[in-house]
């Protein structure tokens, strides 16, 4: 396999997990290893997803549970990498949220107050407790020009039985009625969340490798500016790579492939 050298020169991986760390409830081969690796050669890692219906505590109950201690400071999720844009744009803001309680907690430990009337941002997380009447003050407040965000873009939520809608479907039912997509989208593949990493991690984006199985999401985070391993456990199959205007700069079958290379 060629093109490898810079990963000698990588600080900091990021990793997607869900079909990268684990699938399901069960971890994927090379996963333990590559986290010992990683300790034994001094560098870093940041796990990065677009889901923001979890709070990053929720993903580390849920690693713990598959064998792998990970401090809660080591997940960083679209809805905290928000919180991050917003405090360094507008850290006083008001904020009308569409979202979990768990990310509602993700807001207000991070120092925002949430309201339902003159709101300074309207906010669309993942939202798997929505109700209309959320969308419809949502679209007033749109339809109003209130700066408006969404924690990330996926269209669907994978399951172990399929799909369920996501964030994506909601801003293109935000869009049919107020005619606005929103100002800024801040999760993967969006380089927002990369600034959001380099913030919460110190780490420059030449010493930063994103490891995921989409094309879509983790792959695309190159366009930011940092280099790219796909790996072929999750979702992206080899023969998806041609067609694809994503290229990684590394391709492997799973993490512990990676560990034979970094050896």
């Amino acid at each position: 396999m060629n093109g490898l050298e810079f990963l000698a020169q990588i600080k900091c991986f990021m990793l997607d997990m869900d079909g990268t760390v684990y699938l399901g409830n069960a971890l994927l081969p090379g996963a333990k290893q590559f986290f010992r690796l990683l300790e034994n050669q001094k560098k870093d890692y940041l796990f990065l997803t677009n889901n923001s219906s979890k709070h990053a505590g929720m993903y580390a109950e849920k690693l713990k549970k598959l064998g792998l201690n990970v401090p809660v400071e080591k997940i960083l999720t679209s809805g905290e990498a928000t919180t991050i844009f917003i405090k360094r744009e507008m850290p006083n803001a008001k904020i009308f949220l569409v979202g979990t309680p768990a990310l509602e907690e993700e807001f207000t430990r991070n120092g925002f107050e949430l309201v339902d009337k003159n709101p300074d941002i309207a906010v669309l997380g993942f939202d798997t407790q929505i109700t209309y009447e959320k969308i419809h003050i949502l679209c007033d407040f749109v339809r109003e020009g209130v700066p408006y965000i969404a924690t990330h873009p996926d269209f669907n939520c994978p399951k172990e039985n399929g799909f369920m809608p996501d964030i994506g479907s909601f801003i293109a039912l935000v869009h049919a009625s107020t005619s606005r997509y929103p100002d800024k989208v801040i999760g993967k593949p969006n380089p927002m969340i990369v600034e959001a990493a380099i913030s919460k991690t110190g780490w420059k984006k030449e010493t930063i490798a994103m490891i995921g199985d989409r094309l879509y999401t983790d792959i695309a985070l190159g366009k930011a500016g940092i280099h790219t391993v796909l790996v072929l456990s999750g979702e992206t199959k080899a023969e998806d790579i041609e067609g694809s205007e994503y290229r990684p700069d590394v391709v492997i079958n799973n993490l512990a492939e990676l560990v034979r290379i970094m050896q």
